[in-house]
C-alpha cells in the first residue's frame, strides 16, 4: 500500500472511531441516564474572562431543567412567570442563537419548594421528536397533604407533549393528576416506541407509558404508597430482560418497561427520593431520601419482595437528597446537598472519604474521562478524580448560579446558569485547555 493510501486509510479509521465515541445528550443524565459521558469534557473555564467559553446565550424566563443535545440542536424548557407560559426552546448548537420558542401551556404558577422551579423537567428526544412535561395547576385550592405545616396549594394535572424539530406540536395529553406542595418534576424516559413518566405524588400515584408517536396510553401502573418522589426511572437489561428501576414512594422497585408489571421491590428505606439511580452491571444503587438518608446497593435478580435477600450493603452516613450520583470504575461518588462529596467502594459499601467542596449542591453529578464534575449552586464547578483519596483536578467559576445538571456532548460541556446557557469548549475564548 502506498504511503498516501495508508494515510487516507488511517484517517478513515480514526474518523470512524471518533464518530463512534461522539455522543448526543438526548435526555436527563445523558444517553445512559446515569450522568456518564463517553467523550472527554473541558477541564477549565471562566465565565467572567471568557476562558474556553464558545458562546453564552441569554435564556428567557427561568427554570432548573437541563439542556439536551442532538447533533446541531439544543433543547431546554423554561417558565415565563409574567405571562404564565411554560415554553420549549430550541437553540443552534454552533452559535447559541435561539432558533424557536414554543408555548406548551399557559397556567397559573404552582405551589413549590423554594429550591424547585416552574420548569424543572428535562426534555427528551429520539432525534425526531422532543418530549416535554409540565404541571398545569387547577383553579381550586386544597389543604396540602403530607407536609409539616398547614398550607393551601393548587393541585394540578401532568401535561405531556411532543414537538418536532421545527417546533410543531405533534400531540399533547394529560396523563393524570399531580398533587405536591413541593412542585413538579418528571423527566420523560424514552423506551422503544413509548415515553414513560413517573407520576409519584401525594395522591393516586402512577407510572405511565405513552405511545411516542400519538400520545395514547400504552400501560399504566398504580403506585401503592401514594407519596411524592421525583426519581427518574433507569432502564437496564438484566439477564436479557429489561428492567425499569426507580426509588421513591416508600420503596425501591423494578418494573417491566414493556408492560409496567412489577418485578421486585425493596421496602423503604425511607419515604421520599429525588435522586435517580445508577447501575454498574451487578448492582443498582439508590442514594438520598427524606426524612432519613441512605446509600443502598441492590442485586437485581430477585422476584417479589427482596428486602431481606437482595440488599448487598446499606449505609446511612451521607446526608444526600437531591443530586444524583455517578459511578467511575468501582467508586460510587455521591454529592451531599450541603456541599460535601462522598466516595464509596461499590464492592464493600465502605465510605472511602468525605470532603467539603462547596456550599450547596442542586445539580446532579456527571462523569467524563474518569473525572467527576460537581456544579455547586454558586456557579463553582470542581472536577475530582475519584480514588482511595480525593484528587482535585480543576476549579472553575461561571459567574452565575447553577441549579441545572450539566450536559456533555462531543467534547463540549453545556451549563445552564440562572440566566444564561453556556457552551464550554477547549481552545475557545482567551485561554485554551491546559494539560493535566
Amino acid at each position: 500500500m502506498k504511503q498516501q493510501q495508508i494515510v487516507v486509510f488511517l484517517t478513515v479509521i480514526m474518523s470512524t472511531v471518533l464518530s463512534g465515541r461522539a455522543e448526543n445528550w438526548p435526555s436527563w443524565r445523558g444517553p445512559r441516564g446515569d450522568g456518564s459521558a463517553a467523550d472527554a469534557a473541558p477541564l477549565r473555564w471562566n465565565g467572567a474572562s471568557g476562558q474556553n467559553v464558545r458562546w453564552k446565550t441569554a435564556l428567557p424566563g427561568e427554570g432548573h431543567s437541563s439542556p439536551i443535545v442532538w447533533n446541531d440542536r439544543i433543547f431546554v424548557t423554561a417558565c415565563l412567570p409574567d405571562s404564565l407560559e411554560r415554553v420549549l426552546i430550541c437553540i443552534d448548537r454552533a452559535t447559541g442563537n435561539l432558533l424557536w420558542q414554543r408555548t406548551v401551556i399557559e397556567a397559573r404558577l404552582e405551589s413549590k419548594h423554594a429550591l424547585n422551579s416552574y420548569a424543572s423537567s428535562t426534555p427528551a428526544t429520539d432525534g425526531e421528536l422532543v418530549f416535554v412535561s409540565f404541571l398545569e395547576p387547577g383553579d381550586d385550592q386544597i389543604l396540602a397533604p403530607n407536609v409539616g405545616s398547614e398550607r393551601m396549594i393548587y393541585p394540578g394535572t401532568m401535561v405531556a407533549a411532543a414537538y418536532d424539530f421545527e417546533g410543531n406540536e405533534v400531540w399533547m395529553t394529560r396523563p393524570g393528576p399531580f398533587v405536591s406542595a413541593h412542585g413538579f418534576c418528571t423527566n420523560p424516559v424514552i423506551y422503544h416506541d413509548t415515553v414513560i413518566f413517573n407520576g409519584d405524588h401525594d395522591g393516586d400515584s402512577y407510572l405511565v407509558a405513552l405511545n411516542k408517536f400519538t400520545g395514547e396510553q400504552v400501560w399504566r401502573q398504580s403506585r401503592r404508597h401514594k407519596t411524592r418522589s421525583y426519581s427518574t426511572p433507569l432502564v437496564r437489561s438484566i439477564d436479557e430482560k429489561d428492567q425499569m428501576v426507580l426509588s421513591g414512594s416508600h420503596c425501591v422497585a423494578s418494573f417491566d418497561p414493556n408492560t409496567g408489571q412489577p418485578i421486585w421491590n425493596v421496602e423503604g428505606p425511607t419515604e421520599q427520593f429525588v435522586a435517580s439511580m445508577v447501575f454498574d452491571g451487578e448492582k443498582f444503587y439508590a442514594v438520598g431520601g427524606y426524612p432519613t438518608h441512605h446509600v443502598i446497593a441492590i442485586r437485581p435478580d430477585g422476584i417479589g419482595d427482596v428486602t431481606d435477600s437482595h440488599v448487598v450493603w446499606h449505609q446511612t452516613n451521607a446526608r444526600c437528597y437531591v443530586p444524583s450520583p455517578v459511578l467511575v470504575e468501582h467508586y460510587l461518588v455521591v454529592a451531599d446537598d450541603r456541599g460535601t462529596a462522598n466516595c464509596f467502594d461499590t464492592r464493600t459499601g465502605e465510605r472511602l472519604w468525605q470532603t467539603r467542596l462547596g456550599k450547596h449542591y442542586s445539580a446532579s453529578l456527571c462523569a467524563a474521562d474518569g473525572l467527576v464534575y460537581f456544579c455547586a449552586d454558586d456557579g463553582v464547578t470542581k472536577v475530582l478524580k475519584p480514588g482511595p483519596e480525593p484528587e482535585l483536578v480543576a476549579e472553575n467559576t461561571l459567574g452565575e448560579n447553577i441549579y441545572a445538571s450539566p450536559a456533555i456532548s462531543q467534547g463540549e460541556l453545556f451549563l445552564r446558569g440562572r440566566r444564561h446557557l453556556y457552551c464550554i469548549a477547549d481552545g475557545e475564548g482567551t485561554t485554551s485547555r491546559s494539560s493535566r
